[in-house]
Protein backbone atom coordinates (compact mmCIF):
# COMPACT_ATOMS: atom_id res chain seq x y z
CA UNK A 1 0.00 0.00 0.00
CA UNK A 2 2.95 2.49 0.55
CA UNK A 3 4.41 1.75 -2.39
CA UNK A 4 1.23 2.52 -4.27
CA UNK A 5 1.09 5.50 -2.64
CA UNK A 6 4.76 6.68 -3.21
CA UNK A 7 3.67 5.58 -7.17
CA UNK A 8 0.29 7.81 -6.82
CA UNK A 9 2.00 11.10 -5.31
CA UNK A 10 5.19 11.02 -8.18
CA UNK A 11 2.41 10.25 -10.76
CA UNK A 12 0.54 13.86 -9.06
CA UNK A 13 3.88 15.15 -9.45
CA UNK A 14 5.06 14.71 -12.32
CA UNK A 15 1.45 15.45 -14.05
CA UNK A 16 1.94 18.92 -12.21
CA UNK A 17 5.97 19.19 -13.40
CA UNK A 18 4.27 18.56 -17.11
CA UNK A 19 1.47 21.14 -17.32
CA UNK A 20 3.39 24.68 -17.78
CA UNK A 21 5.57 22.90 -20.37
CA UNK A 22 1.93 22.03 -22.62
CA UNK A 23 0.67 25.53 -21.20
CA UNK A 24 4.10 26.86 -22.80
CA UNK A 25 3.16 25.33 -26.05
CA UNK A 26 0.05 26.85 -26.77
CA UNK A 27 1.27 30.44 -25.94
CA UNK A 28 1.81 32.65 -29.89
CA UNK A 29 3.54 35.77 -30.44
CA UNK A 30 1.62 37.15 -33.17
CA UNK A 31 3.29 38.98 -36.40
CA UNK A 32 1.60 41.62 -37.83
CA UNK A 33 2.73 43.75 -41.04
CA UNK A 34 1.56 46.69 -43.15
CA UNK A 35 -0.50 45.67 -46.36
CA UNK A 36 1.56 46.77 -49.52
CA UNK A 37 0.53 49.91 -50.91
CA UNK A 38 3.00 50.84 -53.40
CA UNK A 39 5.16 54.06 -53.77
CA UNK A 40 8.32 54.45 -50.99
CA UNK A 41 7.97 52.47 -48.37
CA UNK A 42 6.04 52.80 -44.63
CA UNK A 43 6.49 51.32 -41.34
CA UNK A 44 4.14 51.42 -38.15
CA UNK A 45 5.93 52.69 -35.17
CA UNK A 46 4.43 51.64 -32.13
CA UNK A 47 5.66 51.78 -28.68
CA UNK A 48 4.42 50.17 -25.31
CA UNK A 49 4.43 52.21 -21.90
CA UNK A 50 3.84 49.83 -19.90
CA UNK A 51 4.64 51.28 -15.92
CA UNK A 52 7.24 53.65 -14.75
CA UNK A 53 7.84 57.06 -16.36
CA UNK A 54 8.17 58.41 -20.04
CA UNK A 55 11.42 58.49 -22.00
CA UNK A 56 11.30 62.05 -23.04
CA UNK A 57 14.45 61.42 -25.74
CA UNK A 58 11.80 59.70 -27.68
CA UNK A 59 8.47 61.79 -27.39
CA UNK A 60 10.55 64.37 -28.10
CA UNK A 61 12.02 63.11 -31.09
CA UNK A 62 8.51 62.02 -31.97
CA UNK A 63 7.52 65.84 -32.20
CA UNK A 64 10.08 67.31 -33.33
CA UNK A 65 10.22 65.19 -36.19
CA UNK A 66 6.75 64.77 -37.06
CA UNK A 67 6.95 61.12 -36.22
CA UNK A 68 3.44 59.59 -36.08
CA UNK A 69 3.27 56.15 -33.62
CA UNK A 70 0.92 54.08 -32.04
CA UNK A 71 1.10 54.36 -28.33
CA UNK A 72 0.04 51.28 -26.04
CA UNK A 73 -0.39 52.44 -22.70
CA UNK A 74 -1.81 50.57 -19.28
CA UNK A 75 -3.61 51.75 -16.85
CA UNK A 76 -0.81 52.04 -14.52
CA UNK A 77 0.84 54.23 -16.82
CA UNK A 78 -1.90 56.53 -17.42
CA UNK A 79 -2.23 57.60 -13.97
CA UNK A 80 1.86 58.15 -12.97
CA UNK A 81 2.09 59.90 -16.50
CA UNK A 82 -0.39 62.89 -16.87
CA UNK A 83 2.23 65.58 -18.61
CA UNK A 84 3.07 63.28 -21.46
CA UNK A 85 -0.40 62.15 -21.81
CA UNK A 86 -1.79 65.55 -22.01
CA UNK A 87 1.36 66.27 -25.01
CA UNK A 88 -0.01 63.48 -27.01
CA UNK A 89 -2.98 64.01 -27.05
CA UNK A 90 -2.45 67.83 -28.12
CA UNK A 91 -0.88 66.22 -31.10
CA UNK A 92 -3.82 64.21 -32.68
CA UNK A 93 -2.38 63.91 -35.92
CA UNK A 94 0.98 62.35 -34.24
CA UNK A 95 -0.44 60.22 -31.56
CA UNK A 96 -3.07 57.54 -31.02
CA UNK A 97 -3.37 55.76 -27.89
CA UNK A 98 -4.42 52.17 -27.61
CA UNK A 99 -4.70 49.65 -25.35
CA UNK A 100 -2.25 48.18 -23.17
CA UNK A 101 -4.39 46.33 -20.23
CA UNK A 102 -5.26 48.05 -17.06
CA UNK A 103 -2.37 46.58 -14.81
CA UNK A 104 0.18 45.20 -17.74
CA UNK A 105 -0.98 41.28 -16.71
CA UNK A 106 -0.01 39.06 -19.85
CA UNK A 107 -3.63 37.87 -21.71
CA UNK A 108 -3.25 34.14 -21.23
CA UNK A 109 -5.88 32.29 -19.83
CA UNK A 110 -4.10 29.72 -18.20
CA UNK A 111 -1.48 30.05 -14.57
CA UNK A 112 2.03 30.24 -15.31
CA UNK A 113 4.45 33.06 -15.55
CA UNK A 114 5.49 34.74 -18.62
CA UNK A 115 8.90 36.50 -18.55
CA UNK A 116 8.53 36.43 -14.91
CA UNK A 117 5.30 38.27 -14.70
CA UNK A 118 2.07 36.47 -13.66
CA UNK A 119 -0.55 35.20 -16.16
CA UNK A 120 -4.22 36.59 -15.81
CA UNK A 121 -4.90 33.14 -15.77
CA UNK A 122 -8.89 32.76 -16.16
CA UNK A 123 -10.77 34.08 -19.10
CA UNK A 124 -12.65 36.15 -16.63
CA UNK A 125 -9.35 37.74 -15.83
CA UNK A 126 -8.36 38.25 -19.22
CA UNK A 127 -11.94 40.40 -20.31
CA UNK A 128 -11.24 42.18 -16.91
CA UNK A 129 -7.10 42.86 -17.92
CA UNK A 130 -8.88 44.63 -21.69
CA UNK A 131 -11.41 46.74 -19.86
CA UNK A 132 -9.92 47.86 -17.27
CA UNK A 133 -7.86 49.25 -19.97
CA UNK A 134 -10.28 50.71 -22.07
CA UNK A 135 -12.10 52.38 -18.99
CA UNK A 136 -8.53 53.71 -17.99
CA UNK A 137 -8.01 55.43 -21.70
CA UNK A 138 -11.75 56.67 -21.60
CA UNK A 139 -10.92 58.56 -18.17
CA UNK A 140 -8.55 60.89 -20.62
CA UNK A 141 -11.13 61.09 -22.71
CA UNK A 142 -10.02 61.02 -26.43
CA UNK A 143 -11.24 57.98 -29.27
CA UNK A 144 -12.33 54.78 -27.89
CA UNK A 145 -9.40 52.24 -28.31
CA UNK A 146 -9.66 49.62 -31.31
CA UNK A 147 -6.36 47.66 -30.44
CA UNK A 148 -5.04 45.65 -27.29
CA UNK A 149 -1.13 44.88 -27.21
CA UNK A 150 -0.93 42.01 -24.07
CA UNK A 151 1.85 42.10 -21.30
CA UNK A 152 4.53 40.57 -23.05
CA UNK A 153 3.25 40.45 -26.29
CA UNK A 154 2.40 36.92 -25.93
CA UNK A 155 -1.18 35.39 -25.66
CA UNK A 156 -3.02 31.59 -25.38
CA UNK A 157 -5.27 31.20 -28.65
CA UNK A 158 -8.79 31.28 -26.18
CA UNK A 159 -7.48 34.31 -25.06
CA UNK A 160 -6.94 35.54 -28.52
CA UNK A 161 -11.04 34.70 -28.82
CA UNK A 162 -12.16 36.40 -25.87
CA UNK A 163 -10.14 40.02 -26.90
CA UNK A 164 -11.61 39.90 -30.18
CA UNK A 165 -15.12 38.94 -29.01
CA UNK A 166 -14.48 42.48 -26.86
CA UNK A 167 -13.92 44.32 -30.07
CA UNK A 168 -10.50 44.67 -30.18
CA UNK A 169 -7.46 43.83 -32.70
CA UNK A 170 -4.49 42.25 -31.64
CA UNK A 171 -1.37 44.45 -32.28
CA UNK A 172 2.02 42.01 -33.28
CA UNK A 173 5.00 42.85 -34.53
CA UNK A 174 7.69 42.18 -37.51
CA UNK A 175 10.51 44.21 -35.89
CA UNK A 176 11.52 43.91 -32.03
CA UNK A 177 13.17 47.46 -31.87
CA UNK A 178 14.53 46.98 -28.50
CA UNK A 179 14.41 43.67 -26.66
CA UNK A 180 11.84 44.98 -24.12
CA UNK A 181 14.31 47.98 -23.49
CA UNK A 182 16.86 45.67 -22.34
CA UNK A 183 19.22 46.37 -25.64
CA UNK A 184 21.52 49.04 -25.58
CA UNK A 185 21.96 51.68 -27.95
CA UNK A 186 23.46 50.30 -30.79
CA UNK A 187 21.86 46.97 -31.70
CA UNK A 188 18.64 48.68 -31.25
CA UNK A 189 19.16 51.48 -33.56
CA UNK A 190 20.16 48.83 -36.02
CA UNK A 191 17.55 46.75 -35.62
CA UNK A 192 15.12 49.94 -36.02
CA UNK A 193 17.00 51.51 -39.06
CA UNK A 194 17.01 47.47 -40.72
CA UNK A 195 12.96 48.18 -40.85
CA UNK A 196 11.24 47.52 -44.35
CA UNK A 197 8.13 48.16 -46.40
CA UNK A 198 5.26 46.98 -44.10
CA UNK A 199 7.33 46.64 -40.92
CA UNK A 200 5.47 47.15 -37.59
CA UNK A 201 8.35 48.19 -35.03
CA UNK A 202 8.16 47.13 -31.30
CA UNK A 203 10.10 49.28 -29.09
CA UNK A 204 9.24 51.29 -25.23
CA UNK A 205 8.34 54.72 -24.13
CA UNK A 206 8.53 54.04 -20.45
CA UNK A 207 12.38 53.39 -19.45
CA UNK A 208 14.31 56.85 -20.04
CA UNK A 209 16.82 55.86 -18.11
CA UNK A 210 17.72 52.76 -20.30
CA UNK A 211 20.41 52.83 -23.12
CA UNK A 212 17.62 51.63 -25.63
CA UNK A 213 16.30 54.51 -25.44
CA UNK A 214 18.77 56.52 -27.46
CA UNK A 215 19.14 53.52 -29.69
CA UNK A 216 15.12 54.21 -30.37
CA UNK A 217 15.60 57.74 -31.57
CA UNK A 218 18.63 57.21 -33.50
CA UNK A 219 16.59 54.61 -35.66
CA UNK A 220 13.76 56.55 -36.48
CA UNK A 221 16.10 59.21 -37.58
CA UNK A 222 17.87 56.65 -39.89
CA UNK A 223 14.50 55.62 -41.60
CA UNK A 224 13.45 58.80 -41.84
CA UNK A 225 16.42 59.78 -43.53
CA UNK A 226 16.24 57.04 -46.09
CA UNK A 227 12.44 58.57 -46.82
CA UNK A 228 10.69 55.95 -44.95
CA UNK A 229 6.85 56.97 -44.28
CA UNK A 230 5.55 56.25 -40.34
CA UNK A 231 2.40 55.37 -40.31
CA UNK A 232 -0.09 54.70 -36.79
CA UNK A 233 -2.08 51.26 -37.10
CA UNK A 234 -5.23 52.95 -37.48
CA UNK A 235 -4.11 54.54 -40.46
CA UNK A 236 -3.12 51.63 -42.59
CA UNK A 237 -4.69 48.28 -43.88
CA UNK A 238 -2.46 45.51 -41.94
CA UNK A 239 -2.84 41.57 -41.40
CA UNK A 240 -2.24 39.59 -38.25
CA UNK A 241 -1.76 36.23 -37.86
CA UNK A 242 -3.38 33.87 -35.31
CA UNK A 243 -6.56 34.92 -36.04
CA UNK A 244 -5.70 38.33 -34.15
CA UNK A 245 -7.23 40.83 -36.58
CA UNK A 246 -9.22 38.95 -39.21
Amino acid sequence: MAGLLRKSLCALALSLALAPAGNAATLVEPTLHLKPEGGGGRVALTLDACGGKTDTRILSALVDNRIPATIFVTGIWLKRNVAAVEIMRAHPDLFELENHGGRHIPAVDTPRKIYGISSAGSPDAVQAEVESGAAALASFGGPAPRWFRGATAEYSPSAIATIRKLGFKIAGFSVNGDGGSLLGAKETARRIAAAKDGDVIIAHINQPTHSAGEGVVQGLLALKQKGMTFVRLDDAEDVGNDGTTD
